[in-house]
């Protein structure tokens, strides 16, 4: 029921985003496109409700539960910066609004697009584990938390690994071409060839 559940949720956000875009940008309902768009929180509140009342009834804690859980991470971490996202593109194509900037690509401003998008991994991830951590509590002892306490390590892990990818941009950041030319040609001047 869970996984049926994430599934529709994720079907629900990806079609209250065509609907609130188009009825935005197409049929110039501005309010009613900005009121689908506040309606996609309403589904991580529903599956949040629906996986408290399925541990609640006596559920066995599974790995749907932490499915969901990270679900609502990565949903409270990113959902707003991937509607913002795409609104910008919707605005650009089918209302003539100027093209959204592309992301950095190199040097400090690309380690610090990195790091942004590091710092929303970490608070989904964040959200997650306190999702997951309650579901532990609210299970107690009188069942397996395993698979709960199994998803805490992926989400931790998901942190990490993103973390050390970001920090590799701050590390060995990326030249832009002109700046390599330049050093290529500035290092040649130096040693006369």
């Amino acid at each position: 029921m869970i996984v049926g559940l994430v599934i529709a949720c994720e079907v629900g956000f990806w079609v209250l985003l065509a609907a609130g875009l188009g009825a935005r940008y197409l049929l110039r309902l501005r309010r009613t496109g900005a009121a689908l768009l506040l309606c996609e929180p309403l589904l991580e509140v529903v599956l949040f409700v629906a996986t408290a009342v399925d541990l609640r009834n006596g559920g066995e804690p599974g790995w749907e539960h932490g499915l969901a859980a990270l679900y609502i991470g990565f949903t409270v971490g990113y959902g707003h910066f991937t509607v913002r996202w795409l609104d910008g593109h919707a605005a650009h194509r089918l209302a003539g609004g100027p093209r959204p900037p592309k992301p950095p690509r190199h040097g400090a401003a690309r380690a610090r697009y990195e790091g942004r998008l590091w710092l929303r991994t970490l608070l989904a991830s964040a959200v997650a584990l306190g999702l997951l951590q309650s579901a532990v509590w609210y299970v107690g002892d009188s069942g397996d938390t395993g698979p709960l306490r199994s998803w805490q390590w992926v989400a931790l892990r998901i942190v990490v690994i993103h973390g050390l990818i970001a920090l590799s941009y701050l590390l060995w950041p990326k030249r832009s071409p002109a700046a390599a030319a330049a050093r290529e040609k500035e290092g040649r001047t130096l040693t006369g060839r």
